[in-house]
Protein backbone atom coordinates (compact mmCIF):
# COMPACT_ATOMS: atom_id res chain seq x y z
CA UNK A 1 0.00 0.00 0.00
CA UNK A 2 1.35 3.39 -1.01
CA UNK A 3 0.58 6.88 0.28
CA UNK A 4 -2.13 7.39 -2.34
CA UNK A 5 -3.91 4.20 -1.27
CA UNK A 6 -3.81 5.35 2.35
CA UNK A 7 -5.43 8.64 1.35
CA UNK A 8 -8.11 6.72 -0.57
CA UNK A 9 -8.74 4.54 2.51
CA UNK A 10 -9.20 7.68 4.59
CA UNK A 11 -11.97 8.80 2.24
CA UNK A 12 -13.59 5.38 1.79
CA UNK A 13 -13.70 4.60 5.52
CA UNK A 14 -14.64 8.14 6.55
CA UNK A 15 -11.52 8.29 8.72
CA UNK A 16 -11.50 11.40 10.92
CA UNK A 17 -8.01 11.09 12.44
CA UNK A 18 -4.66 9.57 11.51
CA UNK A 19 -2.49 8.28 14.34
CA UNK A 20 1.24 8.31 13.58
CA UNK A 21 3.22 5.94 15.84
CA UNK A 22 6.79 5.00 16.63
CA UNK A 23 8.53 2.72 19.13
CA UNK A 24 10.98 3.90 21.77
CA UNK A 25 14.11 2.20 23.10
CA UNK A 26 12.19 0.19 25.71
CA UNK A 27 9.67 -1.09 23.14
CA UNK A 28 6.73 1.15 24.05
CA UNK A 29 4.61 2.90 21.43
CA UNK A 30 4.15 6.67 21.20
CA UNK A 31 1.79 8.58 18.92
CA UNK A 32 0.79 11.93 17.50
CA UNK A 33 -2.70 12.28 16.01
CA UNK A 34 -3.58 14.52 13.07
CA UNK A 35 -7.07 15.37 11.81
CA UNK A 36 -7.54 13.50 8.56
CA UNK A 37 -7.94 16.74 6.57
CA UNK A 38 -4.38 17.69 7.59
CA UNK A 39 -2.90 14.54 6.01
CA UNK A 40 -1.91 14.58 2.35
CA UNK A 41 0.86 13.24 0.11
CA UNK A 42 3.31 15.76 1.56
CA UNK A 43 2.82 14.19 4.99
CA UNK A 44 4.32 10.98 3.66
CA UNK A 45 7.20 12.87 2.05
CA UNK A 46 8.06 15.36 4.80
CA UNK A 47 6.91 13.40 7.84
CA UNK A 48 5.55 14.51 11.20
CA UNK A 49 7.74 16.50 13.58
CA UNK A 50 8.06 15.63 17.28
CA UNK A 51 10.21 16.35 20.33
CA UNK A 52 12.82 13.61 20.68
CA UNK A 53 14.09 14.92 24.01
CA UNK A 54 10.84 13.89 25.70
CA UNK A 55 11.33 10.23 24.72
CA UNK A 56 13.49 8.28 27.22
CA UNK A 57 16.76 7.16 25.66
CA UNK A 58 16.44 9.27 22.51
CA UNK A 59 17.99 12.76 22.32
CA UNK A 60 19.01 15.70 24.47
CA UNK A 61 17.01 18.93 24.56
CA UNK A 62 19.70 20.71 22.54
CA UNK A 63 19.02 18.44 19.53
CA UNK A 64 15.40 17.51 20.13
CA UNK A 65 13.80 18.10 16.71
CA UNK A 66 13.03 14.78 15.04
CA UNK A 67 10.79 13.51 12.25
CA UNK A 68 8.42 10.52 12.02
CA UNK A 69 8.39 9.21 8.44
CA UNK A 70 5.17 7.21 7.86
CA UNK A 71 5.32 3.74 6.34
CA UNK A 72 2.01 3.48 4.42
CA UNK A 73 2.18 -0.34 4.26
CA UNK A 74 1.60 -0.54 8.03
CA UNK A 75 -1.75 1.26 8.14
CA UNK A 76 -4.83 -0.23 9.78
CA UNK A 77 -8.04 1.02 11.39
CA UNK A 78 -7.85 1.45 15.17
CA UNK A 79 -10.50 -0.86 16.68
CA UNK A 80 -10.74 1.08 19.95
CA UNK A 81 -11.23 4.77 19.18
CA UNK A 82 -14.67 6.39 19.27
CA UNK A 83 -13.81 8.48 16.22
CA UNK A 84 -12.66 6.53 13.12
CA UNK A 85 -8.87 6.57 13.28
CA UNK A 86 -6.19 5.13 10.99
CA UNK A 87 -2.92 3.97 12.60
CA UNK A 88 0.34 4.33 10.64
CA UNK A 89 3.73 3.11 11.92
CA UNK A 90 6.72 5.36 11.31
CA UNK A 91 10.50 5.34 11.08
CA UNK A 92 12.50 8.06 12.83
CA UNK A 93 14.73 10.47 10.93
CA UNK A 94 16.86 13.44 11.90
CA UNK A 95 15.92 16.85 10.45
CA UNK A 96 18.64 16.48 7.80
CA UNK A 97 17.02 13.36 6.40
CA UNK A 98 19.28 10.73 7.97
CA UNK A 99 17.91 7.57 9.57
CA UNK A 100 18.20 7.92 13.33
CA UNK A 101 20.61 5.28 14.66
CA UNK A 102 18.60 4.84 17.88
CA UNK A 103 15.34 4.16 16.08
CA UNK A 104 14.55 0.48 16.77
CA UNK A 105 12.54 0.01 13.58
CA UNK A 106 15.34 1.36 11.41
CA UNK A 107 17.75 -1.06 13.10
CA UNK A 108 15.43 -3.95 12.20
CA UNK A 109 15.33 -2.78 8.58
CA UNK A 110 19.12 -2.47 8.46
CA UNK A 111 19.42 -6.05 9.77
CA UNK A 112 17.29 -7.24 6.84
CA UNK A 113 19.41 -5.23 4.42
CA UNK A 114 22.56 -6.72 5.93
CA UNK A 115 21.25 -10.26 5.49
CA UNK A 116 20.78 -9.63 1.78
CA UNK A 117 24.24 -8.07 1.47
CA UNK A 118 25.91 -11.20 2.88
CA UNK A 119 24.55 -13.35 0.07
CA UNK A 120 23.46 -15.97 2.61
CA UNK A 121 19.75 -15.47 2.02
CA UNK A 122 17.08 -13.02 0.97
CA UNK A 123 14.74 -13.04 3.97
CA UNK A 124 14.63 -14.01 7.63
CA UNK A 125 11.29 -15.12 9.03
CA UNK A 126 10.24 -14.73 12.66
CA UNK A 127 7.25 -15.93 14.68
CA UNK A 128 7.05 -14.96 18.36
CA UNK A 129 4.86 -16.76 20.89
CA UNK A 130 4.19 -13.92 23.30
CA UNK A 131 2.47 -15.03 26.51
CA UNK A 132 0.53 -12.74 28.83
CA UNK A 133 -1.64 -12.59 31.93
CA UNK A 134 -5.13 -11.08 32.17
CA UNK A 135 -5.86 -9.93 35.72
CA UNK A 136 -8.98 -8.45 37.28
CA UNK A 137 -7.12 -6.04 39.52
CA UNK A 138 -3.59 -4.69 39.95
CA UNK A 139 -2.24 -2.41 42.67
CA UNK A 140 1.35 -1.38 43.34
CA UNK A 141 3.40 1.38 44.88
CA UNK A 142 7.07 2.07 45.48
CA UNK A 143 7.71 4.92 47.87
CA UNK A 144 10.04 6.09 50.59
CA UNK A 145 8.22 4.29 53.39
CA UNK A 146 6.31 1.52 51.64
CA UNK A 147 6.52 -0.82 48.69
CA UNK A 148 4.07 -3.48 47.57
CA UNK A 149 2.24 -5.06 44.67
CA UNK A 150 -0.95 -7.05 44.55
CA UNK A 151 -2.73 -8.63 41.62
CA UNK A 152 -5.98 -10.55 41.64
CA UNK A 153 -7.85 -12.79 39.25
CA UNK A 154 -11.16 -14.62 39.49
CA UNK A 155 -9.23 -17.62 38.16
CA UNK A 156 -6.50 -17.41 40.81
CA UNK A 157 -6.17 -20.59 42.84
CA UNK A 158 -5.71 -18.45 45.98
CA UNK A 159 -9.39 -17.48 45.58
CA UNK A 160 -10.92 -20.92 46.23
CA UNK A 161 -12.13 -19.65 49.61
CA UNK A 162 -13.07 -16.10 48.65
CA UNK A 163 -16.60 -15.02 49.63
CA UNK A 164 -16.71 -11.60 47.96
CA UNK A 165 -17.93 -13.11 44.67
CA UNK A 166 -21.50 -13.35 45.95
CA UNK A 167 -21.20 -17.10 45.97
CA UNK A 168 -17.91 -18.68 45.00
CA UNK A 169 -18.35 -20.66 41.80
CA UNK A 170 -15.13 -22.63 42.16
CA UNK A 171 -13.35 -23.96 39.05
CA UNK A 172 -10.17 -22.00 39.82
CA UNK A 173 -7.05 -22.76 37.82
CA UNK A 174 -4.57 -24.79 39.85
CA UNK A 175 -0.95 -23.65 40.14
CA UNK A 176 0.79 -25.00 37.01
CA UNK A 177 -2.56 -26.50 36.03
CA UNK A 178 -3.75 -24.05 33.40
CA UNK A 179 -2.57 -25.60 30.14
CA UNK A 180 -5.51 -25.79 27.72
CA UNK A 181 -8.44 -26.67 30.06
CA UNK A 182 -11.96 -26.06 28.74
CA UNK A 183 -14.61 -23.77 30.27
CA UNK A 184 -15.54 -23.11 33.02
CA UNK A 185 -11.95 -23.60 34.27
CA UNK A 186 -10.78 -21.46 31.34
CA UNK A 187 -12.86 -18.38 32.07
CA UNK A 188 -11.21 -16.24 29.38
CA UNK A 189 -12.22 -18.04 26.18
CA UNK A 190 -14.49 -15.21 25.02
CA UNK A 191 -12.06 -12.39 25.76
CA UNK A 192 -9.26 -14.14 23.86
CA UNK A 193 -11.64 -14.85 20.96
CA UNK A 194 -12.54 -11.15 20.84
CA UNK A 195 -8.83 -10.31 20.79
CA UNK A 196 -8.40 -12.68 17.86
CA UNK A 197 -11.35 -11.15 16.00
CA UNK A 198 -9.90 -7.66 16.36
CA UNK A 199 -6.44 -8.86 15.34
CA UNK A 200 -7.88 -10.38 12.19
CA UNK A 201 -9.70 -7.15 11.37
CA UNK A 202 -6.38 -5.33 11.82
CA UNK A 203 -4.65 -7.65 9.34
CA UNK A 204 -3.00 -10.27 11.56
CA UNK A 205 -3.22 -13.90 10.45
CA UNK A 206 -4.02 -15.61 13.72
CA UNK A 207 -3.39 -19.34 13.97
CA UNK A 208 -4.77 -20.27 17.42
CA UNK A 209 -5.30 -19.21 21.03
CA UNK A 210 -5.42 -21.04 24.36
CA UNK A 211 -4.99 -20.81 28.11
CA UNK A 212 -1.41 -21.22 29.30
CA UNK A 213 0.13 -23.16 32.20
CA UNK A 214 -0.09 -20.64 35.06
CA UNK A 215 -3.07 -19.89 37.27
CA UNK A 216 -4.79 -16.49 37.25
CA UNK A 217 -5.41 -15.92 33.56
CA UNK A 218 -2.27 -16.74 31.60
CA UNK A 219 -2.92 -16.96 27.87
CA UNK A 220 -1.30 -17.17 24.48
CA UNK A 221 -2.38 -16.17 20.98
CA UNK A 222 -0.24 -17.18 18.01
CA UNK A 223 -0.09 -15.23 14.77
CA UNK A 224 1.56 -16.27 11.52
CA UNK A 225 5.25 -15.70 10.83
CA UNK A 226 6.51 -12.93 8.56
CA UNK A 227 9.74 -11.17 7.70
CA UNK A 228 11.70 -9.56 10.53
CA UNK A 229 10.43 -5.97 10.52
CA UNK A 230 6.88 -6.94 9.61
CA UNK A 231 6.79 -9.42 12.48
CA UNK A 232 8.00 -6.75 14.90
CA UNK A 233 5.27 -4.42 13.58
CA UNK A 234 2.75 -7.23 14.06
CA UNK A 235 3.89 -7.85 17.63
CA UNK A 236 3.40 -4.17 18.50
CA UNK A 237 -0.12 -4.41 17.02
CA UNK A 238 -0.72 -7.67 18.92
CA UNK A 239 0.22 -6.13 22.28
CA UNK A 240 -1.85 -3.00 21.60
CA UNK A 241 -4.95 -5.07 20.86
CA UNK A 242 -4.50 -7.34 23.89
CA UNK A 243 -3.98 -4.42 26.29
CA UNK A 244 -7.00 -2.51 25.05
CA UNK A 245 -9.39 -5.46 24.67
CA UNK A 246 -8.67 -6.45 28.26
CA UNK A 247 -9.43 -2.89 29.32
CA UNK A 248 -12.76 -2.96 27.47
CA UNK A 249 -13.68 -6.06 29.51
CA UNK A 250 -12.79 -4.27 32.74
CA UNK A 251 -9.59 -6.29 33.10
CA UNK A 252 -5.87 -5.59 32.68
CA UNK A 253 -3.33 -7.47 30.56
CA UNK A 254 0.40 -7.60 31.25
CA UNK A 255 3.37 -9.08 29.40
CA UNK A 256 5.61 -8.97 32.48
CA UNK A 257 7.75 -12.11 32.50
CA UNK A 258 7.10 -12.90 36.17
CA UNK A 259 4.12 -11.11 37.74
CA UNK A 260 3.40 -14.07 40.07
CA UNK A 261 5.71 -15.89 42.47
CA UNK A 262 5.68 -19.70 42.39
CA UNK A 263 4.06 -20.31 39.00
CA UNK A 264 5.18 -20.21 35.38
CA UNK A 265 6.16 -16.88 33.92
CA UNK A 266 5.41 -15.46 30.47
CA UNK A 267 7.97 -15.98 27.75
CA UNK A 268 8.28 -15.00 24.12
CA UNK A 269 9.53 -18.08 22.29
CA UNK A 270 10.85 -16.90 18.93
CA UNK A 271 10.73 -19.22 15.90
CA UNK A 272 13.10 -18.21 13.11
CA UNK A 273 14.46 -19.36 9.76
CA UNK A 274 16.22 -18.03 6.66
CA UNK A 275 15.13 -18.42 3.04
CA UNK A 276 16.89 -17.73 -0.23
CA UNK A 277 14.01 -16.79 -2.48
CA UNK A 278 11.57 -19.67 -2.09
CA UNK A 279 14.23 -22.09 -0.86
CA UNK A 280 14.36 -22.85 2.89
CA UNK A 281 17.96 -22.88 4.09
CA UNK A 282 17.49 -24.61 7.44
CA UNK A 283 16.27 -27.97 6.07
CA UNK A 284 18.31 -31.07 5.28
CA UNK A 285 16.39 -34.32 5.12
CA UNK A 286 17.78 -37.11 7.26
CA UNK A 287 20.12 -34.94 9.31
CA UNK A 288 19.63 -34.42 13.04
CA UNK A 289 16.10 -32.94 13.36
CA UNK A 290 16.35 -32.42 9.56
CA UNK A 291 18.63 -29.41 10.18
CA UNK A 292 21.14 -28.21 7.62
CA UNK A 293 24.72 -27.32 8.58
CA UNK A 294 23.81 -23.69 7.96
CA UNK A 295 21.02 -23.98 10.52
CA UNK A 296 23.40 -25.57 13.02
CA UNK A 297 25.86 -22.73 12.51
CA UNK A 298 23.01 -20.25 13.06
CA UNK A 299 22.20 -22.05 16.33
CA UNK A 300 25.88 -21.93 17.23
CA UNK A 301 25.93 -18.16 16.78
CA UNK A 302 22.91 -17.63 19.01
CA UNK A 303 24.18 -19.90 21.79
CA UNK A 304 27.74 -18.53 21.62
CA UNK A 305 26.54 -14.91 21.87
CA UNK A 306 23.60 -15.70 24.18
CA UNK A 307 24.95 -13.98 27.33
CA UNK A 308 25.21 -10.69 25.42
CA UNK A 309 22.09 -11.35 23.36
CA UNK A 310 19.99 -11.74 26.49
CA UNK A 311 20.59 -8.07 27.35
CA UNK A 312 18.35 -7.38 24.33
CA UNK A 313 15.98 -10.37 24.44
CA UNK A 314 15.39 -10.32 28.23
CA UNK A 315 16.09 -6.67 29.07
CA UNK A 316 14.36 -6.22 32.43
CA UNK A 317 15.17 -7.01 36.05
CA UNK A 318 11.89 -8.96 36.11
CA UNK A 319 13.17 -11.14 33.24
CA UNK A 320 15.54 -12.84 35.65
CA UNK A 321 12.73 -13.77 38.04
CA UNK A 322 11.52 -16.01 35.19
CA UNK A 323 14.95 -17.28 34.12
CA UNK A 324 15.42 -19.72 36.99
CA UNK A 325 16.00 -23.50 36.83
CA UNK A 326 13.07 -25.87 37.02
CA UNK A 327 10.49 -23.97 34.98
CA UNK A 328 9.76 -24.05 31.27
CA UNK A 329 11.83 -20.90 30.87
CA UNK A 330 15.13 -22.39 29.67
CA UNK A 331 18.32 -21.18 31.30
CA UNK A 332 20.44 -23.92 29.72
CA UNK A 333 22.39 -22.93 26.61
CA UNK A 334 21.94 -26.10 24.59
CA UNK A 335 19.81 -27.15 21.63
CA UNK A 336 17.58 -30.19 21.27
CA UNK A 337 14.71 -31.48 19.15
CA UNK A 338 11.27 -31.19 20.71
CA UNK A 339 12.76 -30.45 24.14
CA UNK A 340 11.29 -27.52 26.05
CA UNK A 341 14.01 -27.56 28.71
CA UNK A 342 16.65 -26.42 26.18
CA UNK A 343 17.28 -22.79 25.22
CA UNK A 344 16.84 -23.74 21.57
CA UNK A 345 14.19 -26.28 20.65
CA UNK A 346 13.88 -27.72 17.16
CA UNK A 347 10.19 -28.33 16.41
CA UNK A 348 9.80 -31.77 14.82
CA UNK A 349 6.05 -32.44 14.85
CA UNK A 350 4.23 -31.87 11.54
CA UNK A 351 7.15 -29.87 10.10
CA UNK A 352 7.57 -29.45 6.34
CA UNK A 353 10.83 -28.38 4.63
CA UNK A 354 9.55 -24.80 4.48
CA UNK A 355 8.43 -25.04 8.09
CA UNK A 356 11.83 -26.21 9.32
CA UNK A 357 12.96 -23.69 11.91
CA UNK A 358 14.56 -23.15 15.28
CA UNK A 359 12.81 -21.89 18.41
CA UNK A 360 14.80 -19.70 20.82
CA UNK A 361 12.83 -20.11 24.05
CA UNK A 362 14.71 -17.78 26.38
CA UNK A 363 13.33 -14.33 25.31
CA UNK A 364 10.40 -12.53 26.91
CA UNK A 365 8.07 -9.71 25.93
CA UNK A 366 9.87 -6.94 27.82
CA UNK A 367 12.14 -7.05 24.76
CA UNK A 368 11.82 -4.41 22.09
CA UNK A 369 10.95 -6.72 19.16
CA UNK A 370 12.78 -4.65 16.55
CA UNK A 371 16.01 -4.82 18.55
CA UNK A 372 15.61 -8.40 19.76
CA UNK A 373 14.82 -9.89 16.33
CA UNK A 374 17.65 -7.92 14.70
CA UNK A 375 20.11 -9.05 17.39
CA UNK A 376 19.09 -12.71 17.05
CA UNK A 377 19.52 -12.56 13.28
CA UNK A 378 22.96 -10.96 13.59
CA UNK A 379 24.09 -13.56 16.15
CA UNK A 380 22.91 -16.35 13.86
CA UNK A 381 24.57 -14.80 10.80
CA UNK A 382 27.82 -14.47 12.75
CA UNK A 383 27.57 -18.18 13.51
CA UNK A 384 27.11 -18.92 9.80
CA UNK A 385 30.01 -16.70 8.73
CA UNK A 386 32.35 -18.18 11.36
CA UNK A 387 30.97 -21.71 10.92
CA UNK A 388 30.36 -22.04 14.66
CA UNK A 389 29.51 -25.69 15.34
CA UNK A 390 27.37 -25.91 18.50
CA UNK A 391 28.20 -29.60 18.82
CA UNK A 392 31.93 -28.91 19.02
CA UNK A 393 31.40 -26.27 21.72
CA UNK A 394 29.31 -28.51 23.97
CA UNK A 395 25.93 -26.94 23.18
CA UNK A 396 24.27 -30.26 22.43
CA UNK A 397 22.24 -31.76 21.05
CA UNK A 398 20.99 -32.81 24.48
CA UNK A 399 17.82 -34.86 24.19
CA UNK A 400 17.15 -35.22 27.91
CA UNK A 401 15.04 -33.41 30.49
CA UNK A 402 17.78 -31.07 31.67
CA UNK A 403 15.95 -30.31 34.91
CA UNK A 404 16.35 -33.97 35.94
CA UNK A 405 20.11 -34.15 35.33
CA UNK A 406 22.47 -34.57 38.26
CA UNK A 407 24.31 -31.52 39.61
CA UNK A 408 27.52 -32.87 38.11
CA UNK A 409 25.93 -33.20 34.66
CA UNK A 410 24.43 -29.70 34.92
CA UNK A 411 27.83 -28.20 35.67
CA UNK A 412 28.88 -29.07 32.13
CA UNK A 413 26.11 -26.89 30.65
CA UNK A 414 26.52 -23.16 30.14
CA UNK A 415 23.75 -21.07 31.62
CA UNK A 416 22.24 -17.65 30.93
CA UNK A 417 23.32 -14.64 33.01
CA UNK A 418 21.75 -14.46 36.45
CA UNK A 419 20.81 -10.78 36.38
CA UNK A 420 20.31 -7.84 34.06
CA UNK A 421 23.64 -6.38 35.19
CA UNK A 422 25.44 -9.61 34.25
CA UNK A 423 23.77 -9.58 30.82
CA UNK A 424 24.77 -5.95 30.28
CA UNK A 425 28.36 -6.80 31.24
CA UNK A 426 28.28 -9.55 28.62
CA UNK A 427 26.92 -7.15 26.00
CA UNK A 428 29.64 -4.65 26.85
CA UNK A 429 32.29 -7.32 26.30
CA UNK A 430 30.71 -8.97 23.23
CA UNK A 431 28.88 -6.79 20.73
CA UNK A 432 31.02 -6.76 17.60
CA UNK A 433 28.57 -9.16 15.98
CA UNK A 434 25.85 -6.49 16.36
CA UNK A 435 27.83 -3.80 14.57
CA UNK A 436 28.30 -5.91 11.40
CA UNK A 437 27.05 -3.95 8.40
CA UNK A 438 26.46 -0.90 10.61
CA UNK A 439 23.18 -2.38 11.89
CA UNK A 440 23.84 -1.38 15.51
CA UNK A 441 26.28 1.45 16.14
CA UNK A 442 28.75 1.69 19.01
CA UNK A 443 26.91 4.83 20.11
CA UNK A 444 23.60 2.98 20.22
CA UNK A 445 25.03 0.12 22.27
CA UNK A 446 26.69 2.49 24.77
CA UNK A 447 23.44 4.43 25.14
CA UNK A 448 21.39 1.22 25.50
CA UNK A 449 23.68 -0.17 28.21
CA UNK A 450 23.56 3.10 30.17
CA UNK A 451 19.76 3.22 29.80
CA UNK A 452 19.33 -0.32 31.11
CA UNK A 453 21.92 0.02 33.88
CA UNK A 454 19.88 2.91 35.24
CA UNK A 455 16.82 0.62 35.39
CA UNK A 456 18.79 -2.08 37.19
CA UNK A 457 20.12 0.44 39.70
CA UNK A 458 16.61 1.78 40.35
CA UNK A 459 15.56 -1.69 41.46
CA UNK A 460 18.76 -2.59 43.30
CA UNK A 461 18.77 0.43 45.62
CA UNK A 462 15.16 0.03 46.78
CA UNK A 463 14.11 -1.86 49.87
CA UNK A 464 12.30 -5.07 48.94
CA UNK A 465 9.20 -6.14 50.92
CA UNK A 466 10.60 -9.64 51.42
CA UNK A 467 13.60 -8.15 53.21
CA UNK A 468 11.25 -7.29 56.08
CA UNK A 469 10.40 -11.01 56.38
CA UNK A 470 14.06 -11.91 56.40
CA UNK A 471 15.69 -9.16 58.45
CA UNK A 472 13.26 -6.98 60.44
CA UNK A 473 13.82 -8.93 63.64
CA UNK A 474 17.59 -8.84 63.44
Amino acid sequence: MGAQQVLETIKEKNVQFVDFRFTDLAGRSHHITLPADQVDEDTFVNGVAFDGSSIPGFRGIEESDMVMMPDPETSYIDPFTEHPTLIVTCNIYTPDGERYDRDPRSIAQKAEEYLKSTGIGTAAYFAPESEFFIFDDVRFTSGMNKSFYEVDSEEGFWNTGRTEEGGNLGFKVRVKGGYVPVQPVDSQQDIRSEMVRLMQEAGLKVERHHHEVATAGQGEINFRFDTLTKTADNLMKYKYIIHNTARQYGKVATFMPKPLFGDNGSGMHVHQSIFNGDTPLFYEKGAYANLSELALNYIGGILFHAPALIALTNPSTNSFKRLVPGYEAPVNLVFSKGNRSAAIRIPVAAVTPKGCRIEFRTPDSTANPYLAFAAMLLAGLDGIKRKIDPRALGYGPLDKNIYELSDEEKREIRSVPGSLDEALNALEADHEFLTAGGVFTEGFIENYIAFKRAEAKDVAIRTHPHEYSLYFDC
